[in-house]
């Protein structure tokens, strides 16, 4: 008798735990399928504001391309920024509402939008681009991107990057110098004349110095002396100081730390909770940053790395104490 009540309870409770279980799996699969129609929700968003601002900002540029007077160029270009202002404002709304990312911005008092900028950044996701933009919009001019010349023929976006100002830069390869010695410094030159135009307009450029995302595969390839960071690379700042760097008046210098790891962009458009801490600090810019010659001076660029250096050894610092200060929390 009692052989037959111990089987009848054992019979009870795993009928009530397969029960369990399978209620379990049924929320965790409707949790996923919800995560995933959000994902889909916020990505279309993101797709519908793009294409919404990318049709006047084509027509605009076309006008623009087509009246050849500076001072009518500059008004289309104002208009143009205040597009690029509105599309990121949306973007960072939908991030606020149907995203889940947690902004600790600190640094952003003194930032004006009068004024000339550069900034650079570490780089940890392709996140960083948005983040980015939701943090300076309308406390510093439109951010703007160094892009390779020949995209300038991409096609639709070549014409829209063009029309916004987008600074192009031609490099020359040193095996292609070596074939055409005539060409030394022409690259320069072109970046140069590319940033006239800055004069007359307020302007942000950006430049991640590590030149491309970080990831432990990576800094253990590169020998990163960093815990954190990849070793930087000097030669985009120093074009940008050489072309642009009477015109600074400060470098933005932004540190991204993610506590919970680099976030991925479909995660945070299903609503994971993405924490991001941005410490922002204003650098003055020395005299003999913009005076010397990178590209032909040995000393100077030396001097440039040690500079930049100590500044990544400071960042790679602050990127660690922010961290021992999330986990304490």
């Amino acid at each position: 008798m009692y052989a037959q009540q111990a089987r009848r309870y054992r019979t009870t409770f795993w009928e009530i735990r397969l029960e369990c279980d399978s209620d379990f799996a049924d929320d965790t699969l409707l949790t996923a399928l919800f995560r995933q129609i959000r994902g889909i929700v916020v990505f279309s968003g993101f797709t519908i504001n793009t294409i919404f601002w990318f049709i006047p900002i084509l027509l605009f540029a076309i006008v623009k391309l087509a009246v050849p007077n500076a001072p009518f160029r500059r008004g289309i270009t104002r208009v143009l920024m205040a597009f690029g202002e509105y599309w990121v404002s949306i973007n960072s709304l939908l991030l606020q509402t149907m995203g889940s990312i947690d902004w600790q911005a600190r640094g952003l008092e003194n930032l004006r939008r009068d004024e000339w900028y550069l900034v650079m950044s570490n780089h940890q996701t392709w996140v960083d681009i948005l983040v980015l933009q939701k943090v300076f919009n309308r406390r510093i001019p439109f951010l703007k991107f160094f892009i390779k010349q020949q995209l300038v023929w991409f096609p639709l976006l070549g014409v829209a990057w063009w029309a916004m100002d987008m600074p192009f830069m031609k490099r020359y390869s040193p095996s292609y110098i070596a074939k055409n010695p005539h060409m030394k410094g022409r690259d320069l030159a072109t970046t140069r004349k590319a940033c006239e135009k800055f004069r007359h307009i307020p302007t942000s450029v950006i430049n991640f110095v590590e030149g491309t995302r970080f990831s432990e595969e990576k800094r253990k390839a590169r020998n990163s002396p960093y815990r954190h960071l990849l070793t930087p690379r000097a030669g985009g700042f120093a074009v940008a100081m050489s072309a642009m760097g009477e015109l600074f008046g400060a470098i933005v210098d932004v540190t991204l730390v993610y506590p919970k790891g680099p976030a991925a962009f479909w995660d945070m458009c299903c609503g994971g909770h993405v924490p991001v801490i941005i410490d922002v600090r204003e650098r003055p810019i020395d005299d003999w940053l913009v005076a010397g010659d990178y590209e032909n001076d040995r000393e100077f660029r030396r001097s440039v790395h040690r500079w930049i250096g100590d500044i990544w050894q400071e960042k790679d610092e602050l990127i660690q104490q922010t961290l021992d200060d999330t986990r304490v929390q």
